[in-house]
C-alpha cells in the first residue's frame, strides 16, 4: 500500500514537473503573442479579477473606517432583508420586462439590417448606410435622452406639436407609464441596433460563396438563399451572443433608466440598476448594494449555463 502511494505520489511530481516543462517551453516559443495579450490579461486582472475581493462586504456590516476584515459580519442577513423587501417584485418585474423586450425586439433587428446591408450590390450605397446606423452608437445617453425629450415632450415636443397643429391632443409619451418600456425599448433599437450589425456581416463575410453558386444552380431564389444558405452560416454566431445576451438579462441600463426616470413613471422604471444606486450610493449602504450586484450576478451565471446546455443539446457549439 505504501508502495502504490509512493509510486502515485512520483507520477504526480513527474507529471507536474512534465506539465512545467511544457508550459515553459510554450511561453519561450510564444513569447510575443503572450508580449501582445499581455495588456488585455492585465486589464481583466486589475479590473475585473482584484475587485472580487469586495465582495466580501455583501456579508458584512461594512464601515469605511473599520475596513474589509475588521467589519462585524452579518452572514446573508442582506439577503434575506432584499428578497423579502415589497420593492422586490417590483424591481424583478421591470427588469425582467424591459430585458424581454430588448430581446424579443432589439436582439432581432442587428441579424435583419445585416442581412439587408449584405444583399446591397451598391458598395457607396452600403457605406452610406453603415455609416447612418453606426453614428449613434457614439452618442452619450444623455444626448439620445435629450433628443428624445425634444421630439415627444409633451409641451414643445416636435411630435406633440405636430399633433396638436392637426387639432389632435398632445399625448404624454413621456410622463405615461404605459409608454415607457417602448420608449426605452425603440431608443435601444436606434442607438446600438446599427453598431450590432458589424458581428453579423463579419460572420455572413465567412459564409463559403461557392455554396450560393451550388444554390443558384439548383434553382434558388434570393429568399430561398438567405434561408437554406445565409441563416444556417451565422447560426452558430446568433446561437452565441443570445447566450451572451442572456448573461446580461439583469442588466439593462442605469444610465438609459435613470435619465428617463420621472415620478409619474417610477413604478415602471425602477430597476435593480436604479435601486443600487439609490441605496449604495446615496444611502450609504454598500453592503446591501452588493448584496443585489451578487444576485444579479448569479442569476445572469444560471442562465448563460442553462442556454449553454440547452444549445448543445440541440447540436450547436455553444459558448464553451
Amino acid at each position: 500500500m505504501a508502495l502504490q502511494l509512493a509510486d502515485s505520489s512520483v507520477a504526480k511530481t513527474i507529471g507536474k514537473r512534465s506539465w512545467l516543462k511544457e508550459w515553459g517551453v510554450a511561453l519561450r516559443r510564444d513569447k510575443y503573442l503572450y508580449l501582445l495579450a499581455a495588456p488585455g490579461l492585465l486589464y481583466f486582472l486589475i479590473f475585473k479579477y482584484v475587485p472580487l475581493w469586495g465582495l466580501l462586504i455583501a456579508f458584512k456590516n461594512y464601515s469605511v473606517f473599520l475596513g474589509f476584515q475588521a467589519s462585524e459580519w452579518v452572514g446573508l442577513q442582506y439577503f434575506a432583508d432584499f428578497f423579502s423587501n415589497p420593492d422586490f417584485g417590483l424591481l424583478f418585474r421591470n427588469t425582467m420586462a424591459i430585458s424581454f423586450l430588448n430581446i424579443l425586439f432589439f436582439f432581432p433587428l442587428p441579424i435583419i439590417l445585416a442581412l439587408l446591408l449584405n444583399e446591397a450590390r451598391n458598395m457607396a450605397f452600403k457605406r452610406f448606410v453603415q455609416t447612418v446606423v453606426y453614428l449613434p452608437h457614439f452618442l452619450s445617453w444623455v444626448i439620445i435622452v435629450g433628443i428624445c425629450f425634444l421630439i415627444f415632450s409633451q409641451g414643445t415636443g416636435i411630435v406633440n406639436n405636430l399633433i396638436s397643429d392637426a387639432g389632435g391632443k398632445p399625448i404624454p409619451f413621456l410622463t405615461e407609464p404605459n409608454y415607457f418600456w417602448a420608449m426605452l425599448t425603440a431608443q435601444s433599437i436606434w442607438k446600438e441596433a446599427g453598431w450590432g450589425t458589424i458581428i453579423f456581416l463579419a460572420a455572413l463575410a465567412g459564409i463559403n460563396p461557392d455554396l450560393y453558386e451550388a444554390a443558384r444552380v439548383d434553382g434558388a431564389s434570393r429568399w430561398k438563399q438567405t434561408i437554406h444558405v445565409t441563416l444556417p452560416g451565422i447560426r452558430s454566431t446568433i446561437i452565441i451572443l443570445l447566450i451572451l445576451r442572456l448573461g446580461q438579462v439583469m442588466d439593462v441600463g442605469f444610465e438609459q433608466i435613470y435619465l428617463m426616470m420621472s415620478a409619474p413613471v417610477s413604478h415602471v422604471a425602477d430597476v435593480f440598476d436604479t435601486y443600487v444606486y439609490r441605496l449604495g450610493i446615496q444611502n450609504g449602504r454598500f453592503g446591501y448594494a452588493t448584496a443585489v450586484g451578487i444576485f444579479k450576478s448569479v442569476v445572469g451565471l444560471v442562465l448563460v449555463v442553462l442556454a449553454n446546455r440547452l444549445a448543445k443539446k440541440f447540436g450547436e457549439e455553444g459558448l464553451y
